[in-house]
């Protein structure tokens, strides 16, 4: 995890997605940041690194989230309605419900384990 990026996170989404324009190539390295109950609805975590990073009833609505590592992320009682999960990886992801991957957008083109299938083909990873 990079400090000066969680810094950055914590001032909010508005903030935070200044700084991703400003620098686009940039991946952003949160795993296991610790982000309880912090709203980033809208935020622009696309590429991030959030790899076992505490999410418990984090506000994720609407955020962008395509191509992020979730691998083992805390996702109790997160909110992840309107979110865009297209590309990300969900493989071990804590405490994800159903409910909450069919709150999403793109989450057919997640990387996701096999009891989150819900009826759609899994996609193929490729590590």
């Amino acid at each position: 995890m990079d400090k000066e990026h969680l810094r950055r996170l914590q001032f909010g989404a508005g903030i935070w997605n200044a700084w991703r324009a400003t620098y686009p190539a940039l991946r952003p390295l949160l795993a296991q940041a610790p982000l309880r109950a912090t709203d980033l609805s809208g935020a622009d975590l696309s590429d991030a690194d959030l790899a076992g990073a505490d999410l418990r009833g984090t506000r994720l609505a609407g955020a962008d989230l395509r191509g992020a590592d979730l691998r083992g992320a805390n996702l109790f009682k997160a909110v992840l309605a309107g979110a865009r999960l297209a590309g990300c990886d969900l493989r071990g992801a804590r405490f994800l419900s159903p409910d909450q991957l069919l709150s999403a957008d793109g989450w057919r083109e997640a990387l996701r384990d096999e009891e989150l299938a819900l009826g759609a083909p899994l996609p193929q990873s490729h590590d």
